[in-house]
């Protein structure tokens, strides 16, 4: 008798007895092994169809468990107010260009620039006036970093000639992920929607950096606005691209891209907490002072979706907080869930908020990105 795996039993004719009873009673003997055999083989392929069906599920399972994951976000405030300490507007726009290279460094998905002068005045126009003159520099700070955010191939369709941007050559380029060249090869590119006739139904073209070649996008907008566009279509061959229109979150969230912050203007130290985008709101806020806790006895064991790192000025949250008559409270760190001391035992008497932001958001990595996607 001879046996091979998946495929049926096949038996040499040496193996029969030659006497009729005992061949009838091997005949039937064989069709029972071969009944039990088949019946083997067909409860194998059950269990096989029903792995694949049960890994299936579980990775659909997955796929919209992560799509209904509320992103991760992290924010930090800081008062336009610190480039009136600057000597020179070169280095007024350099100290700016210095907070968002630290701000893309650590992935920061939104800058809020708050004002702790207590100023009546609202407006956000105005230009800068001058060394040692005050005024205007939130304006000013904001402005430059959504320059520098901006993809270079958009910076001319956003940004035209300003007093404010006049040393914005001097500046070390971001280089994050959404700042593409012409021959990248990426799934998503920013935009800015052309003002091109297209036929009805069609959708509008818009530019996203490429070499001699306009995307037409699913939808007809109206040119000059901004968009995040997905490549559906990348044939070398054709003329023209094709691409759909999504959401400025969604690189990160199927890609693990990080695409860039988003700046707010905000009319005071408790304005960042009131107006934040975010339904929920930010459920781990975090104070910064040389008055506040160790920093090695921070943990986020709890997790979070929104956290916020607030910065103070030249003269510390404390200044913040007085100048804002809308908070009744005496003490900077009633506003936060921790208030920390990102630096103990420093060495100088003072540290710049620029300086600041890249000792607390090192410091704090380990625990703000533990949950986070390594590429996030």
């Amino acid at each position: 008798m001879q046996e091979d795996r998946g495929e049926k039993r096949s038996y040499e004719k040496a193996d029969m007895p030659q006497n009729p009873k005992e061949w009838k009673k091997w005949k039937k003997e064989k069709k029972a092994e071969t009944r039990k055999w088949k019946e083997q083989r067909l409860i194998q392929k059950l269990e096989k169809v029903q792995a694949q069906k049960q890994e299936e599920e579980e990775k659909s399972k997955k796929v919209q468990q992560e799509t209904n994951k509320v992103q991760q976000t992290l924010s930090i405030a800081l008062p336009g107010s610190i480039l009136d300490n600057a000597q020179s507007p070169e280095l007024r726009t350099y100290l700016a260009g210095q907070i968002a290279r630290a701000a893309v460094i650590f992935n920061v998905n939104e800058i809020i620039i708050f004002d702790e002068t207590g100023s009546l005045d609202r407006s956000v126009e105005g230009d800068y006036q001058g060394v040692g003159k005050k005024g205007h520099a939130n304006v000013q700070m904001a402005r430059i970093l959504q320059y520098l955010e901006c993809p270079q191939y958009l910076r001319k369709s956003f940004f035209p000639q300003h007093k404010d941007l006049q040393y914005a050559g001097i500046l070390n380029p971001l280089d994050s992920p959404h700042h593409m060249r012409a021959d990248d090869n990426c799934q998503y590119r920013e935009g800015v929607v052309l003002d091109k006739p297209v036929k009805t139904g069609k959708g509008s073209f818009a530019n996203v950096g490429l070499l001699k070649k306009e995307v037409q996008i699913d939808k007809h907008l109206q040119p000059g606005i901004r968009v995040t566009v997905k490549l559906s279509d990348k044939d070398p061959e054709k003329k023209k691209w094709k691409g759909i229109v999504v959401s400025p979150s969604m690189p990160q969230k199927e890609a693990g891209l990080y695409w860039g912050y988003n700046v707010r203007l905000a009319s005071s130290l408790g304005a960042v907490f009131t107006e934040c985008p975010y339904k929920s709101g930010y459920d781990l806020t975090i104070g910064t002072s040389e008055k506040g806790s160790h920093i090695d006895t921070f943990t986020t064991s709890d997790g979070y979706q929104h956290a916020l790192v607030v910065f103070g000025g030249v003269k510390g949250l404390e200044a913040s907080l007085d100048a804002d008559e809308a908070l009744n409270v005496d003490d900077p760190s009633l506003l936060f869930q921790h208030y920390l001391n990102t630096c103990p035992c420093q060495g100088s008497r003072t540290i710049r908020t620029e300086e600041a932001i890249l000792i607390t958001l090192s410091s704090l990595r380990p625990q703000l990105h533990r949950d986070r996607s390594p590429d996030s």
